[in-house]
């Protein structure tokens, strides 16, 4: 089985909440859309159902499902699924998560309902031999009929750092250093990782110069690259070189430093060592390096003894 990454569900979810204006690119590109930049963009619930998986000794246990994206633009409704491996149930997951979103918008009378299915993609963070390149759910029925509903599933790893660029994939763009991960993590060779990195960093300021990124939008891309980083990197000799290519933090309001202030402040209170609150403050500002998250331990940590 492979892990569980949390950090890169949490950027997701981060993107989609505070820049959901930046995933009307995504879906001109996987659909074939044409939608202006700023056409009003409106983020669904994600509702969860239950479902049952089996635990480690073989009993079974009832989870919370959620599903990752949610978007409708006018009339139109898009499921996104981001996924950081192949998962073998993911055929069904999003036939149930199409099936709760179709059911907020079914129409019915007397002996008849109409439930129009959404949109979907399955985006895939990296790259297995299992990877599929679409998604089929095949629906049947008593008399024979069969109907396939399915989408072509996007693979970043099959996309330049160029296309997502021109394209303006910005959703992408902390994810596409995980294709080198494996240097990344295990210490090796890390050039081309340096020379994509550096691509991006310089075509977000270009474009943020050029005012197709607000100050935030730049800003948080940035830092939620580094939070994959800090991810992959795990603390190594890797980590503080490549987060300096994106400038190594984005703290910069009165707010954040609040903020980090009171983690810590907490942490001390809680009786944690420095190790467990360096990793709380990694977990809640997002883009934050380590030896940042050290610096400000030592600095602010001192004030609060």
């Amino acid at each position: 089985m492979q892990k569980k990454t949390p950090d890169y569900d949490n950027v997701f979810k981060t993107m989609k909440m505070k820049h959901k204006r930046l995933f009307v690119s995504v879906i001109n590109d996987v659909f074939g859309k044409d939608y202006p930049s700023d056409i009003k963009v409106e983020v669904l619930p994600s509702e969860g159902y239950l479902t049952e998986s089996e635990t480690a000794d073989g009993s079974k246990e009832i989870e919370e499902q959620i599903s990752d994206f949610l978007i409708k633009i006018g009339s139109e409704v898009y499921l996104l699924e981001c996924q950081s491996y192949d998962d073998g149930s993911m055929a069904i997951r999003i036939a149930e998560y199409a099936f709760i979103v179709a059911r907020q918008f079914a129409k019915w009378d007397i002996g008849h309902a109409t439930i129009p299915m959404p949109q979907f993609t399955v985006i895939y963070v990296k790259r297995t031999e299992r990877t599929p390149r679409m998604t089929t759910i095949t629906f049947t029925f008593p008399d024979g009929q069969s109907i396939d509903y399915k989408s072509d599933n996007v693979i970043l790893d099959d996309l330049t750092k160029e296309y997502i660029i021109e394209k303006r994939l910005f959703p992408y763009i902390p994810f596409y250093i995980a294709r080198y991960e494996g240097d990344i993590s295990s210490e090796g060779a890390i050039d081309r990782a340096i020379t994509d990195l550096t691509y991006f960093r310089d075509a977000l300021i270009r474009l943020h110069q050029e005012k197709e990124l607000s100050d935030g939008e730049m800003i948080d891309l940035m830092g939620l690259v580094n939070t994959i980083i800090t991810h992959i990197t795990n603390g190594n000799k890797n980590e503080e070189r490549l987060v300096n290519i994106m400038g190594g933090t984005v703290i910069e309001t009165e707010s954040d430093r609040i903020k980090i202030k009171l983690i810590i402040e907490l942490g001390q209170e809680d009786g944690l060592d420095d190790e467990a609150i360096i990793r709380r403050l990694q977990q809640k500002i997002i883009g934050l390096p380590l030896n940042k998250a050290e610096t400000y331990l030592a600095e602010y940590g001192r004030q609060l003894v």
